[in-house]
């Protein structure tokens, strides 16, 4: 599993021109603008240069993520950039990370994660449970779904992409299409629409995705510079509960099509693991709620996601 590995021996970095790659989403400028201001702030002399790279995700806003490519589909081409000398870096949502990332890449930080949950947006009063039968759901992601007909068998899931913005005015706007959608709390936050929330989800019900809410960069193994950069503005506490989670996606395994949910955090001396695999036809689903110990959680944790995997198996 790719780590964060701040380059051995690193002194300070010679003042440079960082050359950043992100998408051109209003939420992937917003976060790499973050990403910068920690970086100048920690790096006197440092300057940093954004390169807005489009990806097929970005492209694509009508097929379903799971056929154009699934996890993944936002980040390869500015991988490909990375490796090809293009940029010296990319920032990415942590939750858009596969587990095992090519060869010569690995995340050269871990930092600033919002608020992980879900949230719902409606044009009925109340929440979830006050949606009328029927109500159509907008969602891209299966793990959503999954856990949507867990609690609602009785409202219609609907393929609902784009960005913030788009999805909640499909809800809440003069031509709306859908009568709710579930989306990132942190997307809608650092948007500022929290103006817009029915409602937080909970976390126990709908399991947000492994690494949801954190912010990664990506670099190359071997620019040595550009690690001891980015090792400047690594959140080492908040890596060792984001990589329990991503333990878990890799111990699901990478080809697997199944709807993934991981939620770690710190409670007392323990690393609480909440996590969810559903079958891939969404109707059989197996839960863990269980506090790890940190020295041993990321392999409990690829041991947990095999065993929830043999049971909506069986």
């Amino acid at each position: 599993m790719a780590t964060v590995s701040p380059a051995s021996g690193a002194t300070d970095a010679p003042a440079r021109t960082l050359r950043i790659g992100t998408r051109g989403s209003a939420l992937a400028l917003w976060q790499t603008e973050r990403v910068i201001e920690h970086l100048t702030s920690r790096n006197p002399g440092l300057a940093c240069e954004m390169q807005v790279i489009s990806t097929l995700g970005d492209r694509d806003k009508v097929t379903p993520l799971s056929v154009i490519g699934g996890q993944g589909v936002f980040i390869k081409e500015l991988e490909a950039a990375i490796l090809g000398g293009d940029i010296d870096c990319a920032v990415h949502s942590l939750k858009d990370m596969p587990s095992l990332l090519p060869d010569n890449l690995l995340l050269g930080a871990i930092l600033e994660r919002g608020d992980p949950r879900d949230i719902l947006v409606s044009r009925h009063p109340g929440g979830l449970k006050d949606l009328p039968p029927g109500a159509r759901v907008g969602t891209s992601s299966r793990r959503r779904i999954a856990q949507l007909l867990e609690v609602r068998p009785d409202v219609e899931p609907v393929e609902l992409r784009g960005n913030v913005d788009t999805r909640v005015s499909r809800v809440l706007g003069e031509h709306a299409t859908h009568d709710a959608a579930i989306l990132a709390a942190a997307g809608v936050l650092r948007m500022q629409r929290g103006a817009d929330v029915s409602e937080f989800l909970d976390p126990g019900v709908f399991t947000p995705a492994p690494g949801q809410a954190a912010l990664a960069v990506e670099c190359r193994e071997d620019d040595l510079a550009t690690r001891a950069v980015l090792a400047t503005i690594h959140d080492g506490d908040l890596a060792a509960t984001v990589e329990v989670e991503r333990a878990f996606l890799k111990g699901v395994g990478g080809g697997c099509r199944s709807p993934i949910a991981a939620l770690a955090e710190r409670g007392g001396s323990g690393i609480r693991l909440r996590a969810m695999v559903s079958s891939e036809d969404l109707q059989r689903t197996a839960r863990i709620d269980k506090i790890l110990e940190p020295e041993t959680a990321i392999d409990r944790a690829s041991e947990i996601a095999r065993q929830l995997l043999e049971s909506i198996s069986n």
